[in-house]
């Protein structure tokens, strides 16, 4: 049975003047799914992921978001619609307490946003998110760290924190920008579990860019590769790794660091 689309996109463009990102991306992510996008350095992945945040206005093209025009969309609703999303290289807050960090995550949930955070939330209210936050962290196996400033914790302990801050938002769909980018080999590995639990269990949408060939292959059910900003082939791990023009794709990149 064909599940229907999460996220659809059509003939997506972006450009910076004369440079062009990516060029005809179309690619639908069924819900439920977890599908990863990959491929050598400069290949547009993470302005491809830039633009399905909101951060870049694609130049063409469309984007349907769980039946939305999402195009239309103001980055700042995109929470409220359903959608999360992690960085790179962290979107926490280093002087604030991992609870507090994760608490920011759901100001979309708040009747009056954050700044009713300052005024007081009723009791009730307060409680309610608190203890969603705590959920989140209790799942990630963190909990014990909620009274901690961020910025007193190792790399791997604060990206499970933003992955927190993710959960904690109830999302529909999560964007997970590069998940185990400078993790050490047992962090890597304990990453890549709490990703496939996170999706056997929450059964969320999970969109991924990662350059860890070995996690991607491991956890996605489909592969979108890019090269030079063109998609080159899209099919699941077995098939997209033994297909020649990946094969050449990255070849051609060992070659020219060698």
């Amino acid at each position: 049975m064909t599940r229907e689309p999460a996220i659809s996109v059509r003939d997506l463009t972006l450009r910076f003047g004369a440079v062009t990102a990516f060029e005809g991306v179309s690619c639908d992510v069924a819900r439920g799914e977890l599908f990863a996008v990959i491929g050598p350095n400069g290949a547009g992945k993470s302005s491809l992921f830039n633009a399905l945040s909101r951060v870049y206005q694609p130049d063409s093209g469309t984007v349907r978001f769980l039946g939305e025009d999402f195009l239309k969309l103001r980055p700042q609703q995109l929470a409220g619609k359903g959608l999360a999303r992690s960085f790179q290289n962290l979107g926490l807050f280093p002087t604030l307490t991992v609870l507090e960090n994760v608490l920011i995550g759901r100001h979309h949930l708040m009747r009056a946003g954050m700044l009713r955070c300052g005024l007081g939330l009723g009791r009730a209210e307060e409680q309610g998110h608190r203890h969603a936050a705590l959920e989140a962290l209790e799942y990630l196996s963190i909990a014990d760290l909620a009274g901690t400033e961020v910025q007193l914790l190792p790399y791997g302990h604060q990206k499970r924190v933003e992955l927190a801050r993710c959960l904690a938002m109830e999302p529909a769909v999560m964007l997970l920008d590069e998940p185990v980018a400078g993790m050490s080999s047992s962090e890597r590995a304990d990453m890549t579990e709490l990703v496939r639990r996170i999706h056997r269990e929450r059964e969320l949408t999970l969109l991924l860019v990662e350059h860890d060939m070995g996690m991607v292959m491991s956890v996605a059910e489909r592969v979108m590769v890019l090269d030079f900003g063109v998609p080159i082939v899209t099919g699941t791990p077995s098939e997209v790794q033994a297909d020649p023009r990946v094969i050449r794709a990255y070849l051609g990149e060992e070659l020219q660091a060698a």
